[in-house]
């Protein structure tokens, strides 16, 4: 794709952004106030208080133009001004308790309005747009703070995510065919049907409400545990995540009791493997197959607890 198609699209993206905020209408949120209104109150009802020289370089207003819009606000109550003491051409501003409920206001139709567009998506499709915004905003600003990353317990609809999201990784990455996509399945679904609480686990790693990691922990018998279908997204490769899954493994499969885990990978994942290793696994099997399309050589590790 050239440079000219790539700005073409970018532009194309902007404008259908803009239409879909609705930024271009004179009255945003059906509110009295215009977009650049909003985001000052916003900016300002987000805080305890905030300077004026920091809105202007945060939101990169023209001074005169900001002071117009604090000289209206103050005049209809939402906001107050006072010296900033650390800079005596400043102003503190912060929001009235009129100017609280306004900016709550705009929170709530501002929630609304995007709630309401993603009701109109697809299971899943409200996270898809999600992280792709999360990409956009990783690439075009680096220093963009990132949510804080979790790591929970699975709940209704992760599972049904697990067997998606490595299907398609595994397609585009290494070809492998739907017969992959099965054994995933399968998997998955014996940990549902026949979880049990006591000496089985999932853990589902997410950034920002958005999926990016999982692992499961389920009782392969005589007291072995095995550790199934690892997974990190490529968003979050570089993290250390992967690691983070596994230690987390370890440390409930001793807790648990179990005298050994044991897994089933295949040497061209070579980033698991490398973790597996620092890990302590050792290689005790492995085998050529076709099982999912292409030549691969399939490995059984195991780590003695």
């Amino acid at each position: 794709m050239s440079d000219s198609t790539l700005i073409d699209a970018a532009r194309d993206f902007n404008r259908f952004y803009t239409n879909f905020l609705g930024v271009l209408n004179k009255a945003y949120l059906d509110t009295p106030f215009t977009l650049t209104d909003a985001r000052v109150l916003f900016e300002v009802g987000s805080q305890e208080r905030v300077s004026a020289v920091a809105l202007v370089r945060d939101l990169h207003l023209d001074p005169a133009y900001l002071s117009r819009i604090l000289k209206r606000f103050k005049a209809q109550g939402l906001m107050e001004t006072t010296p900033d003491p650390d800079d005596r051409r400043s102003q503190l501003i912060s929001v009235t308790d009129q100017g609280r409920m306004q900016f709550q206001e705009l929170v709530d139709r501002s929630n609304a309005q995007i709630a309401g567009r993603f009701e109109k998506l697809a299971a899943g499709e409200p996270q898809n747009v999600v992280a792709a915004m999360k990409t956009i905003r990783s690439l075009l600003d680096p220093e963009a703070t990132l949510p804080p990353l979790v790591i929970r317990p699975h709940r209704a609809g992760d599972i049904g995510w697990i067997v998606e999201s490595q299907a398609k990784f595994y397609s585009e990455e290494y070809g492998w065919d739907m017969r992959f996509e099965g054994l995933v399945a399968e998997v998955a679904g014996r940990f549902l049907t026949n979880f049990d609480p006591a000496m089985e686990y999932a853990w589902i790693a997410e950034r920002g409400g958005v999926n990016i990691g999982s692992v499961l922990m389920t009782n392969g018998g005589d007291g072995i545990a095995k550790l199934r279908l690892l997974y990190i997204d490529k968003s979050a490769r570089g993290l250390g995540l992967g690691k983070t899954l596994v230690d987390e493994c370890i440390r409930f499969a001793r807790a648990k009791g179990y005298r050994q885990i044991s897994l089933w990978t295949n040497d061209v994942l070579s980033a698991a493997r490398s973790i597996y290793v620092k890990a302590g696994f050792q290689l005790v099997s492995e085998e050529k197959h076709r099982m999912f399309g292409p030549e691969l050589n399939g490995q059984t590790w195991v780590l003695d607890l």
